[in-house]
């Protein structure tokens, strides 16, 4: 029985032994376990690192042709600016001088109605009123261009009367 029982004390032994090289193998193993995770981790978190840099560059790249863009625009715009104020300028100046830059075309402007010469106070300030937006939108100021003009428009009594005024005068 000795020999069973030391046989039995020496595979205990190797068992031990076994036991002891496995829980060696095991430490071993979660070392290289961790060291995968951590490697795991790092190579991960250098991926998203290169990502979020390409973005940031991308993004940067987008700001700088966004501002480059605005830039040009504002230019032609402050150019714009300048040539409208300086047609501004020019309306004011010639609105100053009382000559109006917008003329109508001769065809564009209705003629008023002849004057036939009747005693209606409210058909003379008639005529004379659209005699004188007529000439407004002529362009015509000059006093003997106004009256030789609206005599144009004179007919049956009041034509009898204007040529024997202007015959008078001669």
């Amino acid at each position: 029985m000795n020999e069973k029982l030391s046989a039995v004390e020496e595979r205990v032994d190797k068992l031990e032994e076994s036991m002891e090289d496995v829980k060696e193998s095991h430490i071993v193993l979660g070392e290289c376990i961790d060291d995968l995770r951590e490697d795991n981790v790092q190579e991960f978190l250098n991926s998203q690192k290169k990502k979020l840099r390409e973005r940031n560059n991308a993004l940067k790249a987008m700001v700088m042709a966004l501002k480059a863009e605005t830039m040009s625009t504002t230019k032609v715009l402050n150019i714009r600016i300048k040539e409208l104020e300086g047609e501004l300028a020019l309306c004011r100046a010639t609105v100053r001088k009382g000559v109006s830059s917008v003329a109508l075309k001769c065809e564009d402007v209705p003629k008023p109605k002849e004057f036939a010469g009747t005693r209606s106070a409210y058909n003379v300030d008639s005529f004379l009123w659209m005699i004188e937006n007529y000439f407004c939108a002529k362009g015509i100021m000059d006093n003997a261009i106004k009256v030789n003009t609206a005599s144009m428009f004179l007919t049956n009594i009041a034509l009898l009367w204007w040529r024997g005024r202007s015959i008078d005068k001669t």
